[in-house]
């Protein structure tokens, strides 16, 4: 899903809002590297020297020989989709490299007409910093209910829990991420080298990795409540925590000690190096397969149950449940994520962003509202709580109109309710007694 395109998306954030300036700061660097490390001495009949011409990088050549060099990267940034890339040439003669042949603007297209690669990323950014601030609010709504009420207090809620504060944690590193890489609006960013800024890359990654690995643990635990007859929840529950918090541990210290040593270079925001970035990825594209492919093993187990003769209904009222059942799993799954993870990376680069952004950034949204807010249980806890505080609020009203005595000596309506019941029982005992005969 990610090479040095795939900087633009990574957790849900984008990290190439103004890539395409850190591409040419980046390719200037390489050819400023090349030409320090060229020794002059060693081959003197080439005529012309390494030039930069802001774009491109123009290797050292002989007298009469033609170089091509392909369609500087920068216009992959700026071009829409399926544009074809040729290549440029100058060549070296008795004065010096000559002008360049064709020239830029004939064989490089770039998105002339249409949105500007500036309006475009700031479009999805404000598009995703909705959406996060929306999964946060919700998210952080769902907890408090889940925390508040005891009766709620199971592993299955404990497992929702857990991915509440992933998605939390996620959309706190994007903000973040975002408040200090992009704190200007210009380049400057990409040549922010500081401990804090690296360290914030660090923190996103971890955040993101968290939460990719706590959707597969709901994935894993239901497949396992289905498949499973008994199974120690507690126990299973330990394990579920140290896959969720300690994984993503050991992947991002990994990650960040090789790119400290191999590819230590601006804030961490740029992958250039594929193999240090698997440490990463792999773990990110192993979990969106095992979930996906947990998710169809529980599709099948769900057929296999309603169809069986032990469940009434129709066909009709069958696949309805299943429809429903599927459309609920896929947004706890991650299901979406499969759409781009296996496609390659030049394919539908904006669909991608729109959709991993966009539309990702209200996953946890989505979530809150599926299993806290929709949820038979929650509702009805919520319910019998409000039921009993407009219950002893009533009463605690009408105790003060009743026995103003009571209410004036600073006793609380739940007490003041536990003395009326007290002492009416007694009352009706004592009627009672009295009704009794004497045998």
């Amino acid at each position: 899903f990610w090479t040095h395109n795939q900087n633009c998306i990574f957790g849900g954030s984008l990290l190439c809002e103004q890539t395409f300036y850190c591409v040419i700061q980046l390719e200037k660097e390489k050819c400023m590297e090349r030409m320090a490390m060229d020794d002059h001495s060693s081959e003197p009949e080439l005529d012309c020297r390494w030039m930069w011409d802001n774009l491109t990088c123009w290797q050292p050549a002989k007298i009469g020989q033609v170089v091509w060099m392909p369609c500087p990267e920068l216009f992959e940034v700026m071009s829409e989709e399926n544009d074809e890339f040729g290549k440029v040439s100058r060549n070296c003669t008795e004065a010096g490299w000559s002008e360049m042949f064709p020239h830029y603007v004939d064989v490089c297209p770039f998105n002339e007409n249409g949105t500007s690669p500036d309006m475009y990323y700031v479009s999805v950014k404000a598009l995703y910093t909705v959406g996060y601030s929306t999964s946060l609010v919700s998210l952080t709504t769902a907890m408090v209910i889940l925390c508040r009420f005891r009766k709620l207090h199971c592993t299955r809620n404990f497992i929702h829990m857990n991915l509440f504060v992933s998605f939390i944690l996620r959309a706190i590193s994007v903000f973040i991420k975002d408040g200090i890489l992009y704190a200007e609006e210009d380049s400057n960013h990409c040549f922010i080298h500081t401990v804090e800024c690296k360290s914030v890359m660090v923190f996103f990654h971890y955040c993101v990795l968290s939460n990719y690995f706590w959707l597969f643990i709901e994935g894993l635990y239901l497949f396992t409540l289905l498949v499973e007859t008994f199974f120690p929840e507690k126990r299973y529950f330990y394990w579920y925590t140290i896959i969720g918090w300690g994984t993503p541990t050991i992947c991002v210290a990994v990650w960040a000690v090789l790119r400290a040593h191999f590819d230590n270079i601006g804030c961490w925001d740029i992958n250039d190096n594929a193999a240090i970035w698997w440490v990463i990825k792999g773990p990110v594209l192993a979990s969106i397969m095992i979930n996906f492919i947990l998710f169809i093993g529980i599709i099948i187990i769900l057929v296999q149950k309603l169809q069986s003769p032990d469940i009434g209904g129709n066909e009709s009222s069958i696949y309805l449940r299943l429809a429903r059942s599927t459309l609920l799993l896929i947004p706890l799954f991650g299901i979406h994520y499969t759409v781009f993870a296996f496609t390659p990376e030049d394919v539908s680069k904006r669909e991608r962003l729109v959709f991993e952004l966009g539309l990702g950034s209200f996953q946890g949204f989505v979530v809150a509202v599926l299993y806290c807010f929709l949820n038979g249980e929650v509702q009805s806890e919520i319910k019998r709580k409000w039921r009993s505080w407009t219950v002893n609020r009533y009463f605690a009203g009408d105790i003060k109109r009743r026995h103003p005595s009571l209410a004036s000596s600073g006793v609380n309506g739940g007490t003041q309710l536990s003395i009326l019941s007290k002492s009416s029982s007694q009352i009706r005992m004592s009627s009672l007694q009295a009704e009794t005969p004497a045998t």
